[in-house]
């Protein structure tokens, strides 16, 4: 909710990689917006939306950011942010340094790629580890062609009958 004489916040997504945040906030047709990176803090002001009203946020950042290193791209509904991080921390846990749920902030699962799976060659090797342990469990076993093996439900003509149960001969009809 907005106070009165507040400006409200345009909708902004936000994802991350090991060394950089991708930060879009989503206001189309802002003509000439204003946009302040500190290492701390993102300010954005602008006119957009099909209203064409004034929209302004100021984000405090969980972490440190290198603002001279941030690149902005206004594309036509959006404005995208790419904010490399100060040092190679670990993943953040949230974009801002509350706590608190903003209506405004969502995770946009376009660009996310989870700390797990930041590096390639991680990420192909956990593939193979998934891969091998499922082979262990009974999954994935034999090549892609061969099929289970079940061997109370492979019946043939000559079986038919040994493999069915006891209370399945007494089913009335179904009209």
């Amino acid at each position: 909710m907005t106070q009165e004489g507040q400006l409200p916040p345009p909708p902004v997504m936000w994802a991350q990689r090991r060394d950089v945040l991708f930060v879009t906030i989503c206001l189309e047709d802002c003509k000439d917006p204003v946009i302040k990176t500190e290492p701390e803090m993102i300010y954005f002001k602008g006119v957009g939306g099909t209203e064409q009203k004034m929209h302004e946020i100021t984000i405090n950042l969980y972490n440190k950011i290198v603002p001279n290193k941030t690149v902005q791209s206004l594309r036509g509904r959006t404005i995208e942010l790419v904010l490399p991080k100060e040092t190679d921390a670990p993943y953040w846990p949230r974009l801002t340094k509350e706590k608190t749920k903003a209506h405004w902030l969502k995770t946009d699962f376009n660009k996310w790629k989870d700390e797990v799976y930041s590096d390639d060659d991680s990420n192909m090797k956990e593939g193979k580890e998934l891969e091998e342990m499922m082979r262990q469990m009974g999954g994935l076993g034999g090549s892609v062609d061969s099929k289970p093996d079940f061997p109370d439900l492979n019946m043939d003509d000559e079986d038919e009958g040994e493999g069915m149960d006891s209370d399945d001969d007494d089913l009335p009809e179904l009209y």
